[in-house]
């Protein structure tokens, strides 16, 4: 038998997948490597809790590779041998230890994608790129399902989704319920009850850590308890907060999987997707998991709760990441509605009047946090009704988030959230007036600002924001037939109401330190 050619394999920090067939092959003359770098911190401006959350979890996922007798090599973040940049970290380890073959996994994001592309071209040796055995779709899957078509609908999707995998399906065609999708029962406002149990959390030291991050000079945002740290940053913590969901928060999680509280940041959420977006556990054995729970409770658990769980990891996840490999690398520069603003200064700080913004923003500095109708229908929906520029809610939503890589933050935020690729994730703005939040919140209660009145200085700024919005940009949404009725209210308004509309809302735009 021929011997094995001396092989560095490359591990990212977002490939942390305990079960990839890498690790049950032959592990003769190979290496993994696996490194901290300031390419990777310094690109975007990222939360604090998100640069401890991936080095600590990398961490330990070397640490998992050693005690099983894997070769690892590791550059921590001021490691005097890290050169800060794959390719030079590569080319001298290369270099140094005459590795004879490179070896990568796929990456999720498009720019690492190319510079690995660049690399093994500017390698003298062989190179092999392998699959990250983590998702249920292939990058090109999306794109063959919906050739073709003049418009992509992520329900037929994820419906063929549900067949091919026999996901809470009776037969090869019937889907368990009745129905596919149980969303009408996912929309209740949360009243108090029933009572949320507190989320699966952690108390980490990762003073150290946090020390090494300072020492880098590594520029963050957000805040963070480092005495207590409080995500999963390890396969068995994962799993942890998988099987706590199962038994604690799933019973509730459909029904209120939209509900806004101001006393509460998680409410039935259940926190995976940084475990899933490391890859720590995949979504087939989430899935697995939460069915097996499902259907050993099924008096006490009703369908529309583990429903709309699956619809986001089966569904809207791949849709997402199908989405992000067939549109890109043009869908980063996409900007159909022409805005053109800055993001407000409160996002950083959450200084605002606004109730609603203050605590969806307060959320996300001091959790790196905040579900996905926090997102869509609130810091999103001002952003799109205040006219962001969508490269700005892109640096902000990746930068502050947790569970945040460019694959599944982009196509939530350049197109469900901005709708700036002008309809082909979403086939309608996400925009509403302070109306919806109101029924779906108790962040009106105590406003400063009252979301019964359209006009006047304590109106809520959503209601004159959003007619405004419908008004200046008619040219780009009338033909959409989803915005018809809204455009026929809007027609219906006398002109002196919607002379003090606009004014309202132009100076909500022009200044928003005041609001």
């Amino acid at each position: 038998m021929a011997e094995k050619l001396k092989t560095l394999r490359l591990i990212l920090g977002d490939q942390l997948n305990h079960q990839h067939s890498w690790y049950n092959d032959d592990q003769e003359n190979i290496t993994y490597v696996i490194i901290e770098m300031r390419q990777e911190t310094d690109y975007m401006t990222h939360h604090i809790q998100k640069v401890i959350g991936f080095f600590s979890a990398m961490r330990n996922f070397a640490k998992h590779l050693k005690e099983r007798d894997h070769e690892v090599i590791y550059f921590k973040i001021n490691d005097p041998k890290n050169e800060q940049d794959l390719a030079k970290n590569l080319e001298k380890l290369i270099s140094a230890n005459d590795f004879k073959k490179f070896e990568y996994q796929l990456p999720d994001e498009y720019r690492l994608d190319e510079q690995l592309k660049e690399i093994c071209n500017n390698l003298s040796i062989e190179t092999e790129v392998f699959d990250t055995e983590h998702f249920f779709t292939k990058r090109e899957d999306l794109r063959n399902f919906f050739e073709g078509k003049k418009q992509l609908i992520m329900e037929y999707f994820y419906r063929d989704m549900r067949k091919k995998h026999g996901i809470l399906m009776t037969n090869a065609k019937d889907p368990e319920g009745g129905k596919w999708n149980f969303d009408k029962s996912n929309r209740k406002k949360w009243k108090g009850e029933p009572e949320i149990p507190h989320a699966r959390g952690f108390r980490k030291d990762v003073s150290k850590l946090y020390s090494e991050i300072e020492k880098a000079g590594i520029k963050t945002i957000g805040m963070v308890n480092e005495k207590s740290f409080n995500w999963p940053t390890s396969r068995e913590d994962s799993l942890s907060v998988l099987n706590y969901f199962c038994k604690n928060l799933l019973v509730h999680f459909g029904d209120f999987q939209d509900a806004l509280h101001t006393d509460q940041e998680y409410l039935f959420h259940s926190r995976l997707s940084f475990s899933l977006n490391t890859k720590m556990i995949s979504p087939g054995e989430v899935i697995n998991t939460i069915l097996d729970y499902y259907y050993d409770h099924k008096d006490e658990i009703d369908i529309s709760q583990v429903e709309g769980f699956i619809r986001q990891i089966l569904g809207w996840r791949e849709y997402m990441r199908g989405i992000y490999w067939k549109e890109m690398p043009g869908y980063k520069r996409t900007n159909k509605l022409r805005n053109q603003k800055q993001l407000p200064e409160f996002y950083w700080t959450a200084d605002t009047k606004m109730n609603c913004m203050h605590h969806a923003i307060i959320n996300s500095l001091e959790n790196a946090y905040a579900h996905h109708i926090q997102r869509l229908m609130i810091t999103g929906n001002y952003a799109l009704l205040t006219q962001v520029h969508p490269d700005e809610v892109d640096k902000w939503y990746l930068g502050i988030y947790m569970d945040a890589i460019e694959w599944v933050e982009i196509t939530n935020t350049r197109g469900m959230s901005q709708f700036a690729d002008g309809g082909i994730v979403a086939t309608k703005p996400y925009v509403s007036s302070g109306s919806y939040i109101n029924k779906m919140s108790n962040y009106c209660q105590n406003c400063h600002y009252k979301v019964s009145k359209k006009i006047g200085d304590n109106s809520c700024p959503f209601n004159s924001l959003y007619w405004n919005f419908l008004d200046s940009k008619r040219e780009e949404l009338q033909g959409n037939q989803r915005m018809k009725m809204m455009f026929s209210l809007l027609d219906k308004k006398d002109s002196g109401e919607m002379e003090k509309i606009r004014e309202r809302a132009k100076r909500i735009i022009d200044q928003p330190s005041d609001f």
